[in-house]
């Protein structure tokens, strides 16, 4: 049984965007003089923003609503994306490349309106039959719930999609939804070693990522 999808995600993947949330939630606590612990990106890495904006709130003690945290930080987000898109060399044309012979997902735990910024900012709003983002689905990132929803959305099993994952977290979800996971990881943020082990197939960067590598999986 072969690959028939591929379901990508979308920070750390296609763009190097972990570094600019910690620099732009890192920039938002110290306003606020809480205290950005060394483990609170990990700890956030995969989370909806419902998950992410109630830790900032709750845990951290921004003195604000979880809403209005994800308000201010999405904002800053979105401009940064605007102005500055960090997209990981040869990632769109890993994207143009496998959607001539796959049809392509994205399973994102990034807000609605940063996908479609980063989408429309680099030029992929086409690239994909079905976008999601974590916050339209019950349980974010490490959770099966976006990648099992991305494959019923393309009107597939799970079990002939592969997904393209950085972080711990997205290993874990698209490992338990039961897609063949093909891990890309960070050279700042590497997943952990338990989660790395889930994957079919570890490629050093996206550019390696072609149709012929994917069809030695399954």
């Amino acid at each position: 049984m072969g690959i028939e999808a591929v379901v990508f995600d979308l920070d750390g993947v296609i763009i190097d965007s972990e570094e600019v949330w910690e620099e732009v939630r890192r920039g938002y606590v110290a306003e606020y003089d809480r205290e950005f612990l060394p483990d609170t990106q990990d700890r956030m890495m995969g989370m909806s923003t419902p998950e992410w904006s109630g830790h900032l709130a709750n845990e951290v003690g921004v003195p604000r609503t979880p809403e209005q945290v994800a308000a201010d930080v999405l904002g800053r987000m979105a401009e940064r994306y605007r102005t500055a898109l960090p997209v990981i060399p040869g990632s769109v044309e890993a994207v143009r490349r496998l959607g001539t012979r796959f049809p392509l997902g994205l399973a994102s735990s990034s807000a609605r309106i940063l996908i479609d910024q980063v989408l429309e900012t680099a030029g992929l709003t086409d690239a994909f039959r079905v976008t999601l983002s974590t916050e339209e689905v019950p349980r974010g990132k490490p959770y099966p719930d976006v990648y099992l929803t991305a494959a019923e959305k393309l009107g597939l099993s799970p079990a002939v999609c592969a997904a393209v994952e950085d972080s711990s977290n997205g290993l874990r979800s698209a490992a338990a939804a039961g897609l063949a996971v093909i891990a890309v990881p960070h050279g700042v943020y590497p997943p952990a070693s338990d989660a790395l082990a889930q994957a079919s197939l570890v490629v050093r960067n996206i550019a390696e990522l072609t149709a012929e590598t994917i069809d030695t999986l399954r």
